[in-house]
């Protein structure tokens, strides 16, 4: 069985090591990330946004990117502004409370 540490790293472990240094995250990541504290799982958020669980997974993964549209339900059903999922952080004026 190799080792790890003997074998040359992958281009996509490189690519996940400097995303992990640099403190990028993909969008999927940020979604999965926001939903994880609030106890919902992909087959919730698919419920709540009408999305399929299999594309709420693919996102996810990153195998594929979601539409606008799907953005702002995900963002919706996260109570998060469409800005943070897409940049990972808030940029403008702050968000209304909800009533």
């Amino acid at each position: 069985m190799p080792r790890d540490d003997l074998d040359p790293p992958t281009p996509e472990r490189r690519e996940l090591d400097k995303r992990i240094a640099t403190g990028r995250r993909t969008l999927g990541e940020r979604i999965a990330d926001l939903r994880a504290p609030l106890g919902i799982r992909q087959d919730r958020l698919a419920e709540l946004t009408g999305i399929s669980r299999r594309t709420i997974q693919r996102i996810e993964s990153g195998e594929g990117d979601p539409r606008y549209s799907e953005l702002i339900r995900i963002a919706a059903a996260l109570d998060e502004d469409v800005a943070v999922l897409i940049s990972g952080s808030a940029q403008g004026p702050a968000r209304p409370p909800r009533e």
